[in-house]
């Protein structure tokens, strides 16, 4: 039976080229990177090798680049690290001056869209640690716009966390102007650049389709993820740009400028810079092959399937993501029937499929619960087809069309 992949907003196969770039470091060149003796150097140099390519790419010094095991570790360590560092945190090197203006910083924006990586630990910060938080909402489109932020900005703000592009609906938003208005905000306030409050983004979704130079985002923070771009699982790194504290969530021998203790992990991080890499290689003409595939798609669904909802920005979106609501099916139904036939997709988010529970992100863009109960994610890659998209757009109409005749929900 075919089998086609329509979930890669989940995770990618790692690629051939980068399963080549790290099969060295795992049986050649394996000793410990914090050795003194030669063969640990050989592995200390592939990591600081990779360290420079990646920097390269997101246009920042190679000092501002943290691996970690995950984009679940870096965004945590952006939103605990950066929050914990600013508040009642003061150290015998610090100065008065440095101390006094550290000690108010306890509120944090974001949005009612992140991931769970970011909502989970400031809800921590907000229960456990006295922070105050204003979560925005998005318009129906998914979007959050730089004035919402601007709003709510004030003199206690330590941070901003707003992702570049959503992992459910696809939605694109404005980073970059976000970055100017808190840029402005500080410089209206006489704040230097290395004071909050921070701007931290989550970019794990945008990798491989948007620009990551982080001097154009205006970001100080920044979280990429190896499994989202053809790369290794468990790796990712969090850019934290020069002047900014982050207090360590893992305490240990001090690797990664004393932040993320632990032992490096040398293979997936030659095999994170080898994806990202081939990701800036692709973008453009990748980003154009799968905008086309994506409206080819979206056009055919909404022709042949009745009483369905395209959710999410219409065009302020990834070039890869689709998701649909089908008024009167369960998702998991879909999905199930769709893997029957060889197909993968998905409800939502991979994190989030677990719970059973319909989505909080099409909840926040005004999706009704019936609604957001019958959704379904379509992801496209690099090795999806038309004729991937054909079989998808042949077998889906008939299964919708089961599905409603058994449902209890009447359209």
């Amino acid at each position: 039976m075919r089998k086609i992949y329509l979930d890669n907003a989940a995770t990618t196969p790692v690629d051939l080229g980068v399963k080549k770039a790290m099969l060295p470091y795992f049986d050649e060149i394996y000793a410990n990177p914090s050795s003194f003796y030669s063969a640990g150097k050989k592995a200390k140099d592939a990591i600081e090798q990779s360290r420079q390519k990646i920097g390269n790419l997101l246009n920042c010094k190679t000092s501002e680049i943290i691996f970690t095991m995950g984009g679940t570790e870096s965004d945590n360590l952006a939103v605990l690290g950066a929050c914990r560092a600013y508040i009642r945190n003061c150290t015998e090197t610090w100065s008065p001056e440095e101390t006094k203006s550290l000690y108010n910083y306890n509120h944090i924006i974001s949005t009612f869209i992140e991931h769970h990586a970011v909502l989970e630990p400031i809800s921590y910060l907000v229960r456990k640690q006295g922070f105050k938080v204003d979560f925005l909402s998005p318009d129906k489109g998914g979007l959050v716009s730089a004035e919402k932020v601007a709003e709510k900005l004030n003199e206690k703000t330590v941070l901003v966390s707003v992702m570049y592009a959503n992992n459910e609906i696809g939605t694109i938003l404005p980073i970059n102007e976000i970055g100017e208005v808190i840029k402005k905000f500080k410089m209206k306030l006489g704040r230097k650049a290395s004071e909050p409050p921070f701007f931290h983004t989550d970019a794990c979704q945008a990798a491989g389709y948007l620009d990551l130079d982080v001097g154009k985002l205006g970001v100080d923070l920044l979280t990429l993820n190896g499994s989202k771009i053809y790369g290794p699982k468990g790796i990712g790194l969090l850019y934290v740009k020069s002047g900014v504290r982050l207090e360590p969530i893992l305490w240990g021998g001090g690797q990664e400028r004393n932040l993320r203790a632990g032992t490096e992990n040398v293979p997936s991080i030659v095999g994170l810079a080898k994806a990202l890499g081939l990701a800036n290689q692709k973008r453009v003409s990748e980003s154009k092959r799968l905008t086309a595939l994506r409206d080819y798609l979206i056009k055919n669904v909404m022709g042949k399937v009745p009483a369905v909802t395209l959710n999410g920005h219409l065009t302020q979106r990834l070039p890869n993501n689709i998701n649909f609501s089908f008024k009167g099916i369960e998702g998991e139904s879909l999905v199930l029937y769709l893997d029957a036939k060889g197909v993968y997709a998905s409800t939502g988010s991979a994190c989030s499929s677990i719970s059973h529970k319909s989505s909080y992100v099409l909840k926040a863009i005004g999706v009704p619960q019936e609604l957001a109960h019958g959704s379904l994610r379509i992801t496209l890659g690099n090795y999806t087809t038309k004729q991937d998209i054909d079989y998808f757009l042949k077998i889906l109409p008939g299964i919708v069309a089961k599905l409603r005749k058994i449902s209890v929900i009447k359209i």
